[in-house]
């Protein structure tokens, strides 16, 4: 049964320095808030799992908290690199980042693995591909009933799964709208997850066919109102476009990278003051 407890209190119980962490959402209910606490927490040593890697990891990594990154795509959405983790992996700047890259396919079907329980996800993929040249665990085997050749790869069971919804009921019941990538499979493929909510109410009114994570699956709920911020939560509020935009100069040096994340991150007691300092300081500009 899910905790209702503060996204501090969760992040400190939950999140364990050396565990592997996946915070999912696509194009919007992405856990910006959660990013910030572990940042904040000084969490280490992380294996961090995202099928899009963008802001939420790039300022971890820039921060120190990772030591490895499973993916299948990685960049700032319209504008470009990012520059946090291009430095890790190119410079070993702030510390030496190790990589492990896959297709969408690949990944999204690895949590359906571990939500499933099983050791390895198989799929057609990687025909012609060179990505198996550069991840010795894209396997191939020979499917028993047809000889067909298929790819193989581990499953993704992480320690702790961070995702943003709609809202939840006080018992602990997620309602998720709108897009969905693979939050549901992360959530379920993990031992603990997290599900920070802009609102917790009475009744979820959830529509015919919504997606609901039931309270047995989810380890604790944490209001946390815009803290998918800067993407959008289908309902609540829009993309900040600017944001992605103004990341791009100030996570392209490390001097500028790092004067940010002590002033809103390491200078904030929580999301609701780092939205409060960066409302002062967009209107100021």
């Amino acid at each position: 049964m899910a905790e209702l407890i503060s996204l501090r209190e969760a992040v400190q119980r939950f999140v364990n320095d050396g565990d592997t962490v996946a915070l999912e959402g696509f194009t919007h209910l992405i856990p910006t808030a959660a990013s910030h606490e572990i940042i904040r927490q000084g969490k280490t040593g992380l294996t961090l799992v995202r099928m899009t890697p963008d802001l939420v990891y790039d300022l971890m990594i820039g921060a120190g908290c990772a030591k490895k990154l499973i993916f299948s795509w990685g960049g700032n959405p319209g504008v470009g690199s990012l520059h946090r983790l291009r430095d890790a992996v190119e410079k070993g700047w702030p510390q030496p980042l190790e990589i492990e890259e896959h297709s969408h396919a690949d990944l999204a079907n690895a949590y359906v693995a571990g939500a499933s329980g099983l050791p390895f996800a198989v799929l057609r993929a990687y025909l012609g591909s060179d990505l198996p040249k550069v991840n010795p665990l894209i396997k191939f085997i020979e499917c028993p009933f047809t000889g067909e050749r298929l790819a193989a790869v581990p499953s993704v069971r992480p320690d702790v799964t961070v995702i943003h919804a709609q809202k939840a009921d006080r018992k602990g019941n997620v309602l998720i709208q709108g897009i969905l990538g693979v939050q549901k499979e992360a959530a379920l493929a993990a031992r603990r997850s997290i599900v920070t909510v802009e609102e917790i109410v009475d009744d979820l009114q959830a529509p015919m066919n919504a997606c609901v994570l039931p309270t047995w699956a989810v380890t604790a709920v944490c209001e946390v109102p815009r803290g998918a911020h800067p993407s959008y939560a289908h309902g609540y509020y829009e993309r900040d476009n600017r944001f992605y935009q103004d990341w791009d100069p100030i996570a392209r040096d490390r001097d500028s990278f790092n004067a940010w994340i002590d002033a809103y991150i390491h200078g904030t007691s929580d999301f609701a003051e780092f939205q409060r300092k960066l409302a002062a300081a967009q209107e100021a500009n």
